[in-house]
């Protein structure tokens, strides 16, 4: 009797450009199996089929299906959450937050539902906060929450360093910390050009406007593309979370993840350098910070608990 060995299955929630992009370098890298769900009737199934159609000339036979069902979810190893409105002109900071809040409570109730053995990464703006409605509506352990941001906001200080100095990305490392967005922290001793330090290297003023820039990063890809945000960055980050997840690989990551008391912070989704693996979060990697950057990294993390607390006074009851 031949035994059919099933290959490893990746949803994604949301079949915008994030995730049908994180779904093509899936596919394309022969990662995993994919399902791309999407309430719109028909976008992840023509997304799906396009990217199926690819498969002859990128010879890859892994598979994508494009679905408006979250029954196919089921199986998932990995679950991506990329549904959700971005911000527009005029709506304010909680609308956005009602909004998507009631999206991804929605999106987590059938997680719990159809994948509650997955590992989920949320990416729904704002991603933090998002990751916390995941985790309390799921009611998955802390371990199997991991938020990306962290990742993307470490390539994006890489590039841009790489940019001023002309140097390969692949000597540089970076690392950023904190909050997804304008409260992000980069941190200076521990980003380095060939191992040595970027302040060594770099003068401080360029080295401000390269950190100014990165906490600008997303913002600067909208005003350029006026009605998108960026896609390419973003879902390459996700792909070296899953990747990492998938293959065991151990890498350690800048992720959000759920504090318990790690670098003097509770209760609150926050970018840290994590170890990622099969069981999803591993370790958090605790790092001493400066006295500067550890006051940086508590404003950032006393942000993301406003936020919070803006949600739980907006969802009085996740579970409902």
């Amino acid at each position: 009797m031949r035994i059919v060995k099933k290959r490893r299955k990746v949803s994604i929630i949301g079949a915008g450009n994030v995730g049908a992009t994180t779904a093509q370098k899936i596919v394309e890298n022969g990662l995993a199996d994919v399902v791309l769900l999407d309430i719109r009737d028909g976008v992840a199934q023509g997304k799906s089929l396009d990217i199926l159609e690819a498969g002859p000339l990128m010879g890859f036979d892994t598979r994508i299906v494009g679905t408006g069902h979250y029954e196919e979810i089921a199986d998932s190893s990995v679950v991506v959450v990329t549904a959700g409105f971005s911000r527009k002109p005029g709506m304010s900071r909680d609308d956005l937050l009602h909004k998507n809040g009631e999206i991804i409570r929605d999106v987590a109730h059938n997680i719990r539902k159809f994948a509650p053995d997955s590992i989920i990464i949320p990416v729904t703006n704002p991603m933090d906060l998002m990751a916390y409605v995941l985790w309390r509506v799921t009611g998955f352990p802390r371990e199997r929450v991991i938020g990306m941001g962290g990742a993307l906001d470490s390539s994006r200080f890489a590039y841009f360093l790489s940019e001023e100095t002309r140097t390969s990305v692949s000597n540089i490392h970076s690392l950023v910390m904190g909050g997804h967005g304008d409260q992000m922290v980069p941190l200076l001793d521990f980003s380095t050009i060939a191992g040595v330090p970027v302040r060594k290297i770099i003068p401080s003023d360029r080295l401000e406007a390269i950190v100014t820039r990165t906490r600008n990063g997303g913002a600067e890809i909208v005003h350029l593309m006026k009605d998108s945000s960026a896609y390419f960055a973003p879902a390459a980050a996700i792909y070296s979370m899953i990747e990492s997840i998938l293959h065991d690989r151990h890498r350690i990551i800048p992720s959000s993840v759920l504090l318990e008391g790690e670098y003097g912070i509770r209760g609150a989704f926050v970018g840290v350098p994590v170890r990622l693996g099969n069981q999803g979060l591993e370790e958090i990697i605790q790092l001493p910070l400066s006295a500067e950057e550890s006051s940086q990294l508590a404003h950032s993390a006393a942000v993301i608990a406003e936020g919070i607390s803006a949600l739980n006074r907006l969802f009085n009851n996740f579970s409902e």
